[in-house]
């Protein structure tokens, strides 16, 4: 008799796609609070729509959602955009992040979470600060009157935000808080070494794709390039030990702004120069319309990446497990979401002490704040800690409380205000 197990998953996975999609335009509601709900549902009470046990092969599923979750954003960012904000994404991306985690572990001093110690902290704080790109664009892709600036601003915190918190657990949190102790100039060295080499190989891997691309010109074939260069910079950066993530990121963002580029001279006419040339810049790679399609795509093939890793955390999710940590849940909860606040109201506020740095004003703070929601990247992370790590069910309650407690409080807070007390539709969140 054959198992149909991967059908059946398919088919539940695919119907809950189709129904929580309805269901938020219906209501008007983000489809990400039904999706969570619906996995957990699903899973809990209609066990034979769920044939396979997605925990035991966790890491198999995780290493196969990854890149296709951060290409879809990725490739969402416009170059250009980039350039405009460089200075603001760093901030958002690097050096809040840095600040939040530090901050996270000079609680150390007070003892919040009895007996972890100062590597945990860092470890933890880490894991609670990354951002989750699918998260985020589910829930502000329902909401009118968002500038543009600003979502350029939180699409790229969320793909620079996970890079750093990666490196950050991985080469800082991870190894002080298994071994006891840290060499901080071994670990910071590690750290740019890491950095250094994921984005240059990022680069060879996005301009050896860029050239690929002219070989052909079908739209089908370009989406799928993408998709290749995604894995592959994964996997290849994963073996050489660096960072995946950024390896990824930096590649398909590195590939759309060499387009782009195209693009633009094709639409100036500008006389290319001796760097153009050098790129085949002649060639054209791909043409508007057919990215509109690979817009479209990678974006839905994400969401159904994010979908799976929803199913894995529904198996995940003890509710007697996360009542038992309740108090350690909210903390975390508050604690980060104090520390957000404060970074984004250093970068709201008192951005115009450094002209590239624009300030975005009290609204703009407060949808900064609240679009910090947590996913699959936290729940990846915590699944990496060893099984004889002694706090690591704690850990695990403690992630898969603040992924729920963000999406849902966060999403509900932006779903609020833009619903009922934002009525005027305003062009940008900037103030020039």
């Amino acid at each position: 008799m054959h198992s149909f197990a991967p059908e059946i998953l398919l088919m539940t996975i695919l119907t809950l796609v189709i129904v929580s999609d309805a269901l938020a335009a219906r209501f008007k509601i983000p489809s990400v609070f039904l999706l969570l709900a619906g996995s957990y549902l699903t899973y809990t009470y209609v066990k034979p729509a769920v044939p396979i046990d997605l925990t035991q092969h966790f890491t198999t599923i995780i290493l196969f959602c990854i890149p296709l979750i951060f290409m879809g954003d990725a490739l969402h960012l416009s170059f250009k955009d980039i350039k405009r904000h460089a200075w603001s994404i760093f901030y958002l991306a690097v050096v809040a992040v840095a600040l939040s985690i530090t901050a996270g572990a000079l609680l150390h001093t007070f003892d919040i979470f009895s007996g972890l110690s100062i590597g945990a902290y860092v470890a933890l704080f880490a894991i609670n600060m990354a951002t989750d790109a699918v998260s985020v664009q589910s829930v502000l892709s329902r909401f009118k009157g968002i500038g543009h600036d600003i979502k350029v601003l939180i699409e790229g915190e969320s793909l620079g935000n996970d890079a750093t918190a990666v490196i950050a657990f991985f080469y800082i949190g991870l190894p002080w808080m298994l071994q006891g102790h840290l060499d901080a100039g071994h670990a910071a060295l590690d750290a740019l070494r890491v950095f250094g080499v994921s984005t240059l190989l990022g680069l060879g891997i996005g301009y050896l794709t860029y050239l690929v691309m002219k070989l052909y010109s079908d739209k089908r074939g370009e989406l799928f390039s993408f998709i290749v260069e995604a894995y592959g910079a994964y996997v290849l950066a994963e073996h050489l030990h660096v960072s995946g993530i950024l390896t990824l990121i930096v590649a398909v963002v590195s590939t759309k702004a060499w387009i782009d580029d195209d693009l633009e001279h094709e639409r100036s006419k500008k006389v290319r120069g001796f760097f153009d040339k050098l790129r085949l810049g002649g060639i054209m790679t791909t043409t508007q319309e057919r990215l509109e399609y690979i817009y479209e795509m990678a974006k839905e093939f994400g969401y159904i990446a994010a979908v799976v890793i929803f199913f894995a955390l529904a198996e995940m999710v003890d509710v007697h497990k996360l009542w038992e940590y309740r108090t350690e849940i909210l903390s975390m909860f508050l604690i980060t979401t104090l520390i957000r606040a404060l970074m984004m109201a250093k970068f709201a506020f008192f951005g115009k002490t450094v002209d590239a740095i624009k300030p975005v004003g009290a609204e703009g703070w407060f949808v900064l704040t609240f679009s910090g929601m947590k996913g699959a990247l936290s729940i990846i992370l915590v699944h990496m800690i060893p099984d004889s790590f002694p706090h690591k069910e704690m850990f695990e309650a403690v992630t898969v409380g603040v992924v729920f407690l963000s999406i849902f409080g966060y999403g509900t807070v932006l779903w609020v205000y833009f619903t009922f007390f934002r009525k005027e539709q305003k062009p940008s969140l900037f103030k020039h």
